[in-house]
C-alpha cells in the first residue's frame, strides 16, 4: 500500500467533506443503532479468543492497553461482512462503501492527551476499543468525527508531547543505531520497560517520507541523548551491524544518515524502507526472546 493515499496519509484522519456527510446521512445515520449493536456483537465475539492471546498487557487484564489489536481484528471482520451483507446495518455500510463512502483506519492525538487508534467511516468516528483505558467505559462508541478531538500527529515534537503525557515516558535521540534514524529517529524510555526503538506504526512512518526525513534530521540535532547506562540495556539488544562504530559521532551518524537517505530518494523505495523495518525486528527479537512486551499501544 502506498503511504500517500488520496492526498492523506497512511491511518491519517480525513476531514470530512460534502460528498462523506451526504453518504454518511444518507446510509449510515437511519441505521445507526443497528450498526453499534452489530459492533458490540463483534466485541463479543472476538473478546475471547483476543483475551486468550493477549492476556496481559504490564501485568493489567485484557482489554486494558489492547486498543490497536482489538480495533484492527473488529475492522478486519467488519469488512469481510460487509462484503458478503446479509443484514440491514451491513447492507447499507455496503451500499455507503460502493457509492464511495470512506471506511479506513486512523490513528492521532486524541485531546492532545493520548494516542488513539480508530476507524473513520464517512464522517464518523467510531472506536470499538474504547474500554481499554477505563473498562467501565462502554465498548463501543460512535460520534461526529469534528466531536472527536482525533487529530493527525503534526511532527516528532507533537508526537512526543503526547509521548509524555500518556505513557509517562521520556523521549531521546536515537543514538544506539544511528542508520535507522532516518525512519526511526527516537528512543522511548519509561518506568515499566526497556528502552525501545521509534516509531513503526504505518503513520509516523508515511510522515517520515512525506517529509522526506527532515524532520527527523532537525529533531535529531537537538534531541537529548539517553544516558549511557540506560542505553546500554537497548544497545545490548542491537546487532554489531547497526550499532555506531566505536570513536564515531552516533549524533552526526544518525544526521548523515537522514541527509543520505533524501539524497538517495529513500522516500521513494518500499524496499528500503521494509529492510528498515526488519533491522528493527532483529532488535526486537530479543526483547522477545526475554519474554519483554514489544507493543505499543
Amino acid at each position: 500500500m502506498n503511504s500517500i493515499i488520496s492526498g492523506y496519509l497512511n491511518h491519517q484522519p480525513v476531514p470530512t467533506d460534502r460528498k462523506q456527510n451526504a453518504l454518511t446521512k444518507r446510509f449510515i445515520v437511519p441505521v445507526l443503532t443497528d450498526m453499534q449493536d452489530m459492533l458490540m456483537g463483534l466485541r463479543r465475539e472476538l473478546d475471547p479468543g483476543l483475551a486468550r492471546q493477549y492476556p496481559f498487557n504490564k501485568n493489567i487484564p485484557y482489554p486494558v492497553g489492547r486498543c490497536e489489536e482489538i480495533t484492527t481484528a473488529v475492522r478486519q471482520h467488519l469488512l469481510k461482512r460487509i462484503a458478503a451483507p446479509t443484514t440491514r446495518a451491513e447492507r447499507a455500510l455496503h451500499a455507503f462503501r460502493r457509492q464511495g463512502g470512506l471506511i479506513r483506519p486512523v490513528w492521532g492525538a486524541l485531546r492532545e492527551r493520548y494516542f488513539q487508534n480508530a476507524t473513520q467511516i464517512g464522517s464518523l468516528y467510531v472506536d470499538v476499543a474504547n474500554d481499554t483505558v477505563n473498562i467501565t467505559k462502554p465498548k463501543v462508541e460512535i460520534i461526529p468525527m469534528t466531536e472527536s478531538g482525533l487529530e493527525a500527529i503534526r511532527n516528532i515534537s507533537h508526537f512526543c508531547d503526547i509521548a509524555k503525557l500518556y505513557w509517562k515516558a521520556e523521549i531521546y535521540a536515537n543514538l544506539a543505531a544511528p542508520s535507522l534514524a532516518p525512519l526511526l529517529p527516537m528512543i522511548v524510555l519509561n518506568k515499566v520497560s526497556e528502552p525501545k526503538l521509534l516509531s513503526a506504526c504505518p503513520y509516523m512512518t508515511a510522515l517520515a517520507l512525506h517529509n522526506h526525513f527532515r524532520d527527523a534530521e532537525s529533531w535529531l540535532e537537538t534531541a537529548p541523548a539517553m544516558d549511557v547506562k540506560a542505553q546500554a540495556t537497548l544497545l545490548e539488544r542491537v546487532p554489531m551491524d547497526l550499532r555506531p562504530p566505536a570513536g564515531a559521532d552516533p549524533r552526526e551518524l544518525a544526521i548523515d544518515a537522514c541527509r543520505e537517505a533524501r539524497r538517495e530518494k529513500r522516500y521513494l523505495d518500499p524496499e528500503w524502507k521494509q529492510a528498515r523495518l526488519k533491522d528493527l525486528a532483529r532488535i526486537n527479537s530479543a526483547r522477545q526472546e526475554t519474554g519483554e512486551e514489544v507493543s505499543m499501544a
